[in-house]
């Protein structure tokens, strides 16, 4: 089945499209950046993407061993912090130009009101025991962080305080008024040591989100307090169905989604003392599990690409959840393919979903057109940019034919460069699967895998005609295509002729 798309592209139309794809990106918790591979595949991800901040759980959990207590030889109780785990990680992330989006959580156990945990590497989920114990540790953090990277660079760090309050297995008992109390003290204790540090919450997901999010305004106003910013996140498929180590989950209505997203703005807006207060989304993804084989899939590249073309619509940013593989929530995965959050799979293999982030990054210019399955921009030296999809919730077999019609100076050449990622191009899972689906790779299959990873890239040359160049090509189901058109006179050498290298018979 074969749909068509054909566009008359006007160079002075405008689309909405707030493209702040290189903001964040998400990580497992910190103690996983003293790994190696964990380095490797951060390293990968910021020389072909380049993301300008990065969030995880675990700062204050008992592996980055920040907190403290000893006593004295007379018995008495004391507090002391070890920041030499902090700094490995905050030096790796600044050698890779990235800066923290600070999550403060969890609770470290000797501070901890009771004994709940969470995941593999159980992060503790309970309020503190003395409040003053918590803030004393989250601004000695701050403090010993200004010392070491400077003041004017650590204020700009953004803080969100805890993660998923409103699900009881992240804070105990999903207690609201516990948690607007942690909110509370906690921004209080920051503004106290700098003003300048921008300070936000709740950092909802899912369950009850319209009433955290009024509930949460509501008590902002009640007590004076404005937060800087407000966090949320949002995941999009169906509850997943389990088997064995996996969770199989379907893909749920795009457009469901962004109406969800569009009553946080809603609700944010009827504050009329709130109302400018941007959303930063601090984890998305399809599924919210860390085994879903769909993160690994051509199809989740397909929708992302959908997502990331609309998620700026009503906020400021959107941290996918996260780069990298390297992540224990439900353990160390037996495969290298095991359906992880990642856009990298271990051995630093790219996912598909990967070059989507890619493609967007690449994106400047003045968005002209935007559809449910196009975006098309306009370069400042006259060319265009724009990515293609072809999503769907279950497989079809529908083909999507663009044809675009882009404006064209009279007589100038053009040169369109075109990047695949689909089922056929880029698809190191089905590679994967044909090998055997080994669980230990060797460096053979490592670096085989590594090559199939990649786009196809393919080009031609137009000339205008009739004031335009007409360009049509094919996007396959669960495809995404990358494509610039941009002028490109013939320069040449003397004597050298392309057509009579390339033609038979013409040596």
């Amino acid at each position: 089945m074969r749909e068509s798309r054909c566009y008359k592209l006007d160079k002075e139309n405008r689309a909405l499209f707030h493209n702040n794809v290189g903001f964040c990106i998400g990580t497992g918790r910190m103690g996983l950046a003293l790994q190696k591979e964990y380095f490797e595949q951060l390293k990968l991800v910021q020389e072909e993407i380049g993301f300008s901040h990065i969030r995880g759980h675990g700062l204050f959990s008992d592996d980055m061993a920040i907190y403290h207590e000893f006593e004295d030889a007379q018995g008495e109780k004391h507090v002391e912090y070890n920041f030499t785990y902090l700094d490995l990680v905050m030096d790796s992330y600044r050698k890779l130009h990235l800066r923290p989006f600070l999550e403060l959580g969890f609770m470290p156990d000797k501070m901890a009101s009771g004994s709940q945990t969470i995941f593999y590497w159980k992060g503790n989920t309970t309020p503190p025991g003395d409040y003053g114990a918590w803030c004393d540790m989250v601004t000695a953090t701050l403090r010993h962080l200004m010392g070491r990277y400077g003041e004017e660079e650590v204020v700009t760090w953004p803080i969100e305080v805890w993660n998923e309050p409103n699900l009881p297995g992240f804070w105990k008992d999903a207690d609201m008024g516990e948690y607007f109390k942690l909110f509370l003290l906690t921004l209080k204790a920051i503004k106290r040591l700098d003003t300048r540090f921008l300070v936000g919450g709740p950092a909802i997901c899912g369950v009850q989100d319209e009433l955290w999010i009024r509930e949460f305004l509501n008590f902002c106003r009640k007590e004076g307090v404005r937060p800087d910013f407000i966090t949320r996140h949002h995941y999009t498929t169906e509850v997943p169905e389990r088997s064995g180590h996996y969770g199989y989950a379907a893909l749920s209505d795009a457009e469901s989604g962004f109406a969800n997203l569009k009553t946080t703005r809603d609700i944010i807006d009827s504050f009329p003392e709130f109302r400018d207060l941007k959303i930063h989304i601090t984890e998305f993804n399809t599924s919210y599990i860390p085994n879903c084989p769909l993160h690994d899939t051509n199809q989740n590249a397909a929708y992302i690409a959908g997502q990331l073309s609309r998620l700026g619509d009503v906020n400021e940013s959107y941290s996918y959840w996260t780069f990298g593989d390297i992540f224990e929530e439900q353990g160390v995965p037996f495969t290298p393919f095991h359906g992880g959050f990642g856009l990298v799979a271990n051995g630093c293999i790219p996912k598909p979903t990967f070059w989507v982030f890619r493609f967007y990054k690449q994106l400047c210019g003045e968005c002209i057109l935007k559809t449910e399955d196009l975006v098309v921009l306009r370069t400042k030296d006259g060319g265009y940019q724009g990515i293609a999809w072809n999503s769907a919730r279950t497989r079809a077999g529908r083909e999507l034919e663009f044809v675009l019609d882009f404006p064209a100076d009279a007589e100038k050449e053009y040169f369109f460069l075109m990047k695949t990622v689909d089922e056929d191009t880029c698809n190191p899972l089905r590679l994967w699967h044909d090998m055997g689906e080994p669980k230990s790779l060797s460096a053979e299959q490592t670096k085989l895998l590594q090559d199939c990873a990649r786009p196809l890239v393919t080009s031609a040359r137009y000339k205008e005609a009739e004031g335009k160049v007409s360009v049509s090509f094919t996007v396959s189901e669960y495809g995404v295509v990358y494509f610039e058109l941009k002028p490109a006179a013939m320069e040449g050498d003397r004597g050298y002729d392309y057509t009579r290298v390339t033609e038979k018979g013409q040596l």
